[in-house]
């Protein structure tokens, strides 16, 4: 969960990355300018068998523990998943250290992988492998964080994390308009930017409905330690909290069964939980790199994944980033949707709205 949120840091420095944030750049929309190719080299790759062989091979290195049952992990799993489904091939590495990116990644292409795709951008000294005889059919698939250069081989994967915390925010504010309810809070680990931006977004789009609302913040001082979580979230809880967003990696669950405990308002920090009885969540705010990944899969398998691009993927115009109300509210949806919709045409600018109301 860390790393991740530090890859959406440079996606956008909220109102941006991190979590806000990341800015500008393509839409979905935004290819016209690219031209077509039949191979990897730049533009639309047509076929997932980008080398011709008769099989669809994917390549996964991820810089952390590929077992962690948290960022790196969940990367994986979503590749395996739809793999598994096409009747693909996965060759996955973990652990991989930042000085062995560009041999780890010659190796993948030299077991005729079709897509090289990176766990985290931590391995961006992989890419060079991308313009070598030995990858020369071999797609790629990159998240960025502002530090990775653009090149005609790969695709870049990012996000405008302003507009999903935002989002998350504003959906609070209409359930805590529901209920009254006049105090949210916003639970973190570190206190570090892509937290602190990340606050200021979800305080900005709980008072885009309720401008007098009182939302505060609490850094535990670790993303994963439950015992640290569970006292800022009763700390919280003590001062009349309604809302607990608990922004952070290995204990969410712990913060959030707290929170259960006085029936609070919950959201979760990347995935769908809506599903989860223990803890539950009301609302699953949804950006995960893997779901992005599984995303960039389905284009690679319609032969519609481009390269040479940065894809941004947009709130209200792509399937990620999103937002789900786990019970369903008819009145709450159609304030959503309308919400959203004002992002993805252009006509509301998350950033404006966090510089505006986040302070």
């Amino acid at each position: 969960m860390k790393n991740r949120k530090t890859v959406r840091i440079a996606s956008a420095a909220v109102a941006c990355a991190t979590l806000l944030a990341l800015a500008g750049c393509a839409d979905s929309d935004a290819t016209a300018n690219q031209s077509t190719s039949s191979g990897a080299g730049g533009g639309v790759v047509p076929n997932p068998d980008v080398n011709g062989d008769g099989k669809v091979v994917i390549g996964v290195l991820s810089p952390g523990d590929i077992n962690d049952n948290g960022y790196y992990e969940s990367f994986v799993t979503s590749a395996d998943a739809f793999a598994k489904e096409k009747g693909w091939t996965v060759i996955k590495r973990g652990s991989v250290p930042e000085t062995e990116a560009l041999s780890a990644a010659r190796a993948l292409c030299q077991q005729k992988v079709d897509m090289i795709a990176l766990g985290a951008s931590e391995l961006k000294d992989a890419i060079p492998a991308s313009e070598e005889a030995v990858c020369e059919k071999t797609a790629w698939y990159v998240p960025s964080s502002g530090n990775v250069q653009q090149t005609p081989r790969i695709m870049l994967s990012t996000d405008d994390a302003a507009q999903s915390i935002l989002a998350a925010g504003h959906i609070a504010g209409l359930l805590m308009q529901e209920r009254k309810a006049t105090k949210a809070a916003f639970v973190a680990g570190m206190e570090v930017d892509f937290n602190i931006n990340a606050s200021k977004a979800f305080k900005a789009g709980v008072r885009t409905v309720l401008p007098d609302a009182t939302v505060t913040t609490t850094y535990s001082g670790d993303q994963d330690d439950a015992a640290k979580a569970k006292e800022a979230v009763q700390a919280q809880m003590d001062q009349g909290a309604e809302v607990i967003y608990p922004y952070l990696g290995g204990s969410t669950d712990a913060a959030t069964a707290l929170a259960n405990t006085k029936d609070l308002i919950t959201l979760t920090p990347g995935t769908d939980r809506c599903a989860s009885t223990n803890p539950k969540f009301d609302v699953s705010v949804l950006y995960s790199p893997g779901d992005y990944f599984t995303e960039a899969l389905k284009l690679f398998e319609a032969g519609k994944l481009e390269l040479g691009i940065e894809k941004v993927w947009t709130l209200g115009k792509d399937p990620l980033p999103a937002i789900k109300l786990c019970k369903e509210n008819p009145a709450v949806q159609q304030k959503l949707d309308a919400f959203v919709k004002s992002i993805a045409d252009g006509e509301l600018d998350p950033a404006a709205e966090v510089e505006r109301l986040g302070k």
